[in-house]
């Protein structure tokens, strides 16, 4: 029988500073109807200034191994969009931090998509036989790049980070991850992006010999992105049933990437799934990004909505731009 990655263990934290709608209003030429009606969101958890991504991704980490019930892995791999320097990766620091040795790491950029590539890296690891068992973690702190005057990006992301422990398997197990659907489409790089800092337009000498970039901060184009979000994510999400040989009706739970409600409540009626049928965090939690879909399956088992044998759909869509989903019957597991 052939090597699969099996979900064996989860785990998720968000940073304790919590910034309602109403504390941004007293900011921004924003309210807290004007964020609600447009996005769900009613609060977000915000890092504190001394604190990096690898800070969340440790404390997430730490989780995911508790409840998988094992100390080690061979391989750490973190998708994150703000690591914590731009090198060297984070994912190095944050295998040691967590006593993990030496074992393998690295990070992954997909930006929303991140946690669903670097699932199909781990799962491709041990399928491979590289690796007995991955340590898969999405986390970013979105409000370190967030232009403080842009109330149509602050008001819509949080920080967080969340990850799981896969470990071989067989293809018939609970937690066994099914076929990815995985893609991108460049033409669409300016779409979700942080101008400046990279090589294209990188860091120069300003006046005085300081160090500046032309626009450091995080922007997106929100009309053209909700309508490729929405097609993207639904038709994946499709293909990913269908290679399962299940019709929408027998999907119990659509784990979308929480990017806000109006479009995850789109994506649910393209694929014409009933929308109760949705694991919803965002309204508590904001678009975390990357990690953003650990973070949900998390709450969504704390709060009983998803339970052992559910036929889950994973999907998400970010920069790049690139989507992917996956599909999984969820396991018996107790988050760390």
């Amino acid at each position: 029988m052939s090597r699969t990655a099996v979900i064996r263990g989860i785990g998720a934290w968000v940073p304790p500073r919590i910034v309602t709608n109403d504390e941004l209003a007293r900011e921004l030429d924003t309210s807290d109807e004007w964020i609600r009606s447009r996005t769900g969101i009613s609060q977000r958890h915000i890092a504190d200034p001394d604190m990096a991504t690898s800070d969340l991704a440790v404390e997430a980490g730490g989780r995911a191994l508790k409840s998988a019930s094992t100390a080690s892995v061979d391989f750490v791999i973190v998708a994150t969009s703000t690591p914590d320097r731009p090198c060297p990766a984070t994912a190095p620091s944050v295998a040691s931090r967590l006593g993990l040795g030496t074992a393998a790491a690295f990070d992954v950029g997909a930006v929303c998509t991140g946690f669903l590539y670097s699932l199909a890296a781990g799962a491709g690891l041990i399928a491979a036989g590289t690796a007995e068992s991955v340590l898969v973690l999405g986390a970013d702190t979105f409000s370190t790049i967030l232009d403080p005057v842009d109330r149509s990006t602050r008001a819509v992301f949080g920080d967080g980070a969340g990850g799981v422990v896969l470990a071989a398997g067989a293809p018939d197990e609970p937690g066994a991850l099914g076929r990815f659907d995985l893609a991108s489409d460049g033409e669409g790089s300016d779409l979700i992006t942080v101008p400046s800092g990279g090589s294209r337009d990188p860091v120069r000498t300003g006046p005085g010999g300081a160090a500046e970039a032309a626009d450091p901060y995080f922007r997106m184009e929100g009309r053209t992105v909700f309508r490729n979000a929405v097609e993207r994510m639904a038709a994946s999400a499709l293909r990913v049933a269908g290679a399962r040989g299940w019709d929408v009706g027998a999907v119990d739970l659509l784990v979308a990437h929480q990017a806000n409600l109006r479009i995850m409540n789109a994506v649910a009626d393209r694929m014409r799934l009933p929308r109760e049928r949705c694991a919803v965090n965002v309204d508590r939690v904001g678009n975390t990004a990357a990690a953003s879909i650990p973070l949900a399956l998390v709450d969504a088992m704390d709060d009983g909505t998803l339970r052992p044998g559910h036929r889950v759909v994973l999907t998400a869509f970010g920069g790049g731009l690139t989507w992917g989903s996956c599909a999984l019957h969820w396991p018996d597991l107790v988050a760390g």
